[in-house]
């Protein structure tokens, strides 16, 4: 029997005797379903993952990419600007679009952005159990203390170059360059000093179950600053801000000791 045009909203569909899946794509076998519900969640996951590293991006370059067809692609779509997963931009420009409606583009949102955060998060601390339980803490204390040297060869030029009095304020400005919201202030404390605060710690959720990287990351603004601080709350602990002291006493003592190293260099200088 031949089969039956119909059209609908500019969407041909065929009808015959033999059901078709209308979201397989070119060569997939007639009759076998498109896909199962596990496969459901690993294609829409690919979408996002698409768009996060992609996006803004139409639909129909995303089904190109995906080998999906149009009806299959935009339910993925749906399902996703639902979710608040990602959201739908139109682009208004003269040059990029025709007679009809703007174009439609979908970017990730900050939602869709913090789940696959969570995600490498949750990768990563089961990298860092794997670790623990092969080579012992010791070896993720290691590990942390090896990321974290990155941060500090990029830092010490900048706060080293300072004086003592103003390396803090510099730390926090390189640290809120890099995305922790960083500030540096006059400590409450009656001993004075200054602290240096954090409003956001990427690795926080990894933190909260291995403490060696805020420990790490301590003895690292330490070697930065030339004196010892002390760590007073963590996000990864549920604090609300990262807090770390420093003494006004030892920032007197880090001037001192500079005075002292820039005399003994000059005297040093001046006898050659």
């Amino acid at each position: 029997m031949a089969g039956k045009e119909l059209r609908h909203t500019d969407v041909v569909k065929n009808v015959s005797e033999t059901p078709t899946s209308a979201e397989a794509a070119p060569g997939r076998p007639v009759g076998v379903p498109s896909v199962p519900p596990s496969g459901e969640r690993d294609t829409r996951a690919r979408v996002a993952r698409l768009i996060l590293e992609h996006g803004p991006i139409t639909a129909s370059t995303l089904g190109e990419r995906m080998g999906l067809t149009p009806a299959a692609i935009r339910r993925h779509l749906d399902a996703l600007v639902t979710e608040g997963m990602i959201e739908v931009r139109r682009d208004r420009r003269p040059a990029h679009r025709g007679r009809g409606r703007p174009a439609k583009w979908f970017a990730i949102t900050d939602a869709g952005r913090s789940a696959f955060v969570h995600a490498y998060d949750d990768l990563a601390t089961s990298a860092l159990r794997f670790l623990a339980e092969r080579a012992g803490e010791q070896a993720v204390a290691e590990f942390a203390r090896r990321q974290i040297a990155d941060l500090e060869r990029r830092y010490h030029p900048v706060v080293q170059g300072a004086p003592p009095q103003q390396r803090v304020r510099r730390l926090a400005e390189a640290l809120s360059a890099d995305g922790y919201a960083a500030a540096a202030g006059k400590a409450p404390q009656q001993n004075g000093g200054e602290q240096l605060c954090q409003h956001h710690c990427p690795v926080a959720h990894v933190a909260a179950e291995f403490p060696q990287l805020c420990e790490a990351e301590t003895e690292a603004f330490s070697r930065l600053l030339g004196t010892p601080v002390q760590r007073l709350a963590t996000i990864a602990h549920g604090d609300g801000v990262c807090t770390t002291h420093v003494s006004s006493r030892s920032l007197c003592e880090a001037a001192r000791a500079d005075v002292q190293n820039t005399s003994d260099e000059e005297t040093g200088g001046s006898s050659l």
